[in-house]
This record gives structure tokens, C-alpha cells and sequence, in this order.
């Protein structure tokens, strides 16, 4: 089991109820929980929105999780160019995306690196196997999120990977952390598999965060 379960919150504005304005009010509300409770990472995953609202939304998180915890840390779903823009400290990749090493040359070539406090990107990339977990570490990613371990996914003929999913792919030297139907209940035994700890967006946004955290770092 991890010595300290790494905690990775996942946003989806969607899944709260009301306009717009009250979505995104409920997402700046959680993420702020997320960030005082001791949430490694918050991920802003909006697919929707076009390259200018997702940056405008990306600052707007950074600011509050910048001011609101020291350790938190804040990545933007795919999008280098926005996560550079919106001051953020990564990215989180998809398999299709450009890799971890050409994430970590397109942040230097940005210009940041003149900066006395430039720090390289946090990298994170999804994963559905083994192998690429081992292809993420390969490419110098920081982490990888596993998924799907009990719940199910949208993309097509991806099984779920269960527990020797997670015990297969700890054995890469990179950090793993599991997704996908993960709860409360079963959070336990992903430790216990060899997750370095556990990303979600339901188990984080549909109940006290405080309260997650504290019952997901006592294992």
C-alpha cells in the first residue's frame, strides 16, 4: 500500500443542476472544498467549451486553488496550449495526445523557463493497460491514471481492468492511480493492489470532500 494515498479530483460542471452560471458556481464551490481538504491534483476536464471559455474557466480555478492551498495543484485536460496560458502546473494527457517529453519541451520553448520560479509540467496520462503505463513512463510522465478498474467506460472494447489490472501495471516505476467505479467500499483494495492512490469525479463532487479525504488517507 502507498505510504500516502495521492487524491485526484476530477471536474465535470455537467453533473451539477441549473444554468450555466450555477453549474460553473457549484464547480468554483468544490474546487475550492477540494483544495482546502488536501486534493493533490484537481483536473479541469470540460470538453465542451470552446479554447477561449476553457482558458477564461482555467484561470479562474488556478486563482482560487493558488489562493486557497499551498500543496494543491492544478492540471488542464489536453490542452498544453491552455494550460500554459491559464498559469496552470501540467497538464493531464490522453493516449492520443503529444507525449510527456514533448509536453516538458513545448512549457520550456514557451518562454516560462526565464522565469526565477519556472518549474517543469506535472504530467499526468490516461491509461487503459499495462503497457501504457509502461509507454507513460517511458515518455517521462509523473504519473499514470488507470482506467476503467470497476466502472464502466464509453470507449469502446476497453474492459474493466479489475485488481490485477492495478497490480500488473505498479510493477512500471511510476506512480498509478486507479479510476473508474471506485468508491469509499472498494478504495482499499486499490491501495492495497499497489495504486499510488485514487482519481475520481462522482466520489469527489457528490460528497463532502473532507470527508473523502479523510477516510481515503486513514487506509
Amino acid at each position: 500500500m502507498a505510504l500516502r494515498c495521492l487524491l485526484y479530483y476530477i471536474t465535470d460542471r455537467l453533473q451539477f443542476s441549473g444554468d450555466e452560471r450555477s453549474k460553473r458556481n457549484d464547480l468554483f464551490a468544490k474546487v475550492a472544498e477540494a483544495a482546502r481538504a488536501g486534493v493533490d491534483y484537481i483536473q479541469l476536464r470540460e470538453k465542451d467549451l470552446s479554447t477561449k471559455d476553457l482558458e477564461q474557466l482555467a484561470k479562474e480555478i488556478v486563482g482560487i486553488v493558488h489562493e486557497t492551498s499551498d500543496s494543491t495543484r492544478v492540471l488542464i485536460n489536453s490542452r498544453t496550449d491552455v494550460a500554459l496560458a491559464a498559469g496552470s502546473d501540467g497538464v493531464h494527457l490522453r493516449s492520443k495526445d503529444v507525449t510527456a517529453r514533448e509536453v516538458k519541451v513545448i512549457w520550456r520553448r514557451s518562454g516560462t523557463n526565464l522565469d526565477a520560479s519556472y518549474a517543469p509540467p506535472i504530467t499526468a496520462v490516461s491509461c487503459h493497460s499495462p503497457d501504457d503505463v509502461a509507454g507513460a513512463a517511458s515518455e517521462g510522465a509523473d504519473f499514470a491514471v488507470l482506467a476503467p478498474i470497476f466502472g464502466k467506460t464509453k470507449a469502446p472494447g476497453v474492459q474493466c481492468l479489475g485488481l490485477d489490472g492495478i497490480r500488473n501495471a505498479t510493477q512500471l516505476k511510476i506512480p498509478v492511480l486507479a479510476l473508474g467505479g471506485i468508491t469509499l467500499q472498494n478504495a482499499e483494495s486499490c491501495l492495497d493492489a499497489g495504486a499510488a492512490g485514487i482519481a475520481g469525479i462522482r466520489l469527489f463532487q457528490q460528497n463532502n470532500i473532507e470527508d473523502v479525504v479523510r477516510k481515503l488517507r486513514r487506509f
